[in-house]
């Protein structure tokens, strides 16, 4: 799926296309978390993690931090639109802060420790995410106790009073 081209010296330089985007918008409209992700990174122990994000309308990422293991996290919209949500440690939103089309804002980056979450609003949206590595699944988010869990009947109530919040014309941008 990720197209390459290789230089003269044989390596091989990775690249990023409306077709490629197409391909994984596609992937994630048929995927049940409506949402599928394209790593760049060959392992999780490289000292950087890069990756492309897929995300349609309806995709639940439940709010999250990165503090048992602390790394900052940067977000750039390719295309769509999705909101980056911040709370408060009580699970209150603190910004909503809208990036791709209809901003003026294209990407944002996160310092580690700081709740948040990602909410699609247009459909074909992708985003480039990156972050320090190694990468530590078990150790890579403090999922917030104050929201529900993904897939659970609550979810969908959540989500939508999120992005009611974001269409509702809140944004701190």
């Amino acid at each position: 799926m990720l197209g390459t081209l290789q230089d003269s010296e044989g390596d091989h330089m990775k690249v990023i296309d409306k077709r490629l985007m197409d391909s994984l918008s596609e992937v994630a409209r048929k995927s049940p978390r409506l949402r599928q992700n394209l790593n760049f990174h060959e392992s999780y122990d490289e000292p950087s993690q890069r990756l492309l994000n897929a995300m349609e309308p309806g995709s639940y990422i439940r709010p999250h931090r990165h503090l048992t293991d602390p790394k900052p996290e940067a977000f750039l919209i390719m295309r769509g639109s999705v909101a980056l949500v911040i709370f408060t440690d009580e699970g209150a939103v603190e910004t909503l802060l809208r990036l791709g089309d209809g901003s003026d804002v294209v990407g944002a980056e996160l310092p580690a420790g700081v709740w948040h979450t990602v909410i699609c609003l247009e459909s074909g949206s992708v985003f480039y995410e990156t972050k320090p590595g190694p990468f530590h699944p078990i150790q890579a988010k403090d999922m917030a106790p104050w929201a529900p869990e993904e897939r659970s009947a609550e979810a969908p109530r959540y989500l939508a009073g999120l992005v009611s919040a974001v269409l509702g014309g809140n944004n701190k941008t």
